[in-house]
């Protein structure tokens, strides 16, 4: 793909959704961490399911607490690995509060050495949070990068690295939130949508269906 072509993309991406952004509901920053945390091989549409009960009394780490494992792990029960993502949301809660006065970091590094949060889980959180021009790399993201040509990689680490040098600069910011959403509601796995997409003619996939 050229850099007209991805250029325009972003231009077909943004126009349709001048503003996009998370699909997790979400009120406070310890919130938005949580539920990524939480959607890790969930639904958004599940996680929220789940946290919508939860939100209203869970807005700090301290309230997580306080709430306590059990009930929490009983509370997410739905979602997949719920055990584990309950020990590592108490686990990260407890480090919030001892190590960073409940408040949710702003680094790369501070945010990866929390329990259960992993490198697309920190950019998800420094975009939507905090407006740093992160891409996180998710399945959809992989997908749509790969399929369409913008950006190819073997890994998602590849992919995150090709797109920050192809996404032109003034779409950096939402960048991976239009990906995602292509993804998830047009660029499907099995079943590629291609005859509503508005980058069918840009996409290197997309062209074969024209």
């Amino acid at each position: 793909m050229t850099p007209a072509q991805r250029q325009q993309l972003f231009e077909r991406l943004a126009q349709a959704n001048p503003h996009p952004t998370t699909e997790l509901i979400w009120h406070t920053p310890f919130q938005l961490l949580l539920a990524v945390l939480l959607s890790a091989q969930s639904t958004d549409v599940g996680v929220n399911r789940v946290t919508a009960p939860l939100f209203p009394t869970l807005q700090t780490p301290q309230d997580l607490l306080t709430l306590g494992l059990a009930t929490f792990e009983e509370a997410i029960r739905t979602l997949g690995l719920y055990r584990t993502k309950s020990r590592h949301a108490i686990e990260m809660a407890k480090i919030l509060v001892d190590q960073h006065e409940g408040q949710v970091p702003e680094t790369q590094v501070e945010l990866e050495a929390l329990p259960g949060v992993g490198r697309k889980t920190a950019n998800v959180v420094l975009n939507t949070l905090y407006g740093h021009p992160t891409i996180a790399v998710d399945t959809h993201v992989f997908r749509v990068a790969n399929r369409t040509g913008l950006a190819r990689g073997t890994t998602p680490l590849a992919v995150e690295q090709a797109l920050l040098r192809a996404v032109p600069a003034p779409f950096l910011q939402h960048a991976h939130h239009w990906l995602i959403l292509q993804g998830r509601h047009i660029c499907l796995a099995r079943a590629p949508r291609c005859g509503i997409c508005p980058i069918q003619d840009l996409c290197d996939t997309g062209k074969i269906h024209v």
